[in-house]
């Protein structure tokens, strides 16, 4: 009997920058989500701890990568702190098979793991956006935007 390895999620390493990095989304989604290489260099000019890149891989396959944020204050005055998920790319060919809803299962675990009841999120709206796929894994529109973004939360149980 064999097994099929599950989706994993691995720290960027010297050994695995050049697949995060390759990570690509449809030409069309561009729009909406920065590329890794932005993400990895934002995680670096942030204090320690505060952003948390992975790659997500499937086996040995590189299939995604997300960047999440953890107790970010969020208005920069000190009086609002925030978790959530900051990047999700899901490789153009992988996308449709699950890994975008087990990177943000992750995530969502990750807060939990660390005491968190929220799991914040923002998205641009309109055709090729990612709004449905965060309205379908139940983030609600919170009613803020950030930078012409949505902000969406999820209650974490």
């Amino acid at each position: 009997m064999t097994t099929t390895p599950a989706p994993r999620l691995v720290e960027i390493t010297p050994h695995n920058f050049e697949a995060a990095t390759g990570i690509k989304v449809r030409p069309e989604q561009e729009f909406a989500v920065s590329p890794v290489m932005q993400s990895l260099a934002e995680a670096y000019v942030h204090p320690a701890g505060v952003a948390w890149p992975r790659l997500i891989v499937d086996g040995d396959r590189p299939v995604g990568f997300l960047m999440a944020f953890f107790d970010i204050d969020w208005k920069d005055d000190g009086t609002l702190f925030r978790s959530g998920l900051w990047r999700l790319n899901i490789a153009a060919e992988e996308q449709g098979k699950g890994y975008g809803r087990f990177a943000v299962q992750s995530v969502a675990a990750e807060i939990r793991r660390r005491g968190g009841k929220e799991l914040y999120v923002t998205w641009h709206a309109g055709p090729n956006g990612p709004e449905n796929f965060y309205l379908g894994l139940g983030f609600r529109p919170n009613g803020e935007t950030s930078e012409g973004e949505i902000v969406g939360v999820l209650e974490l149980s």
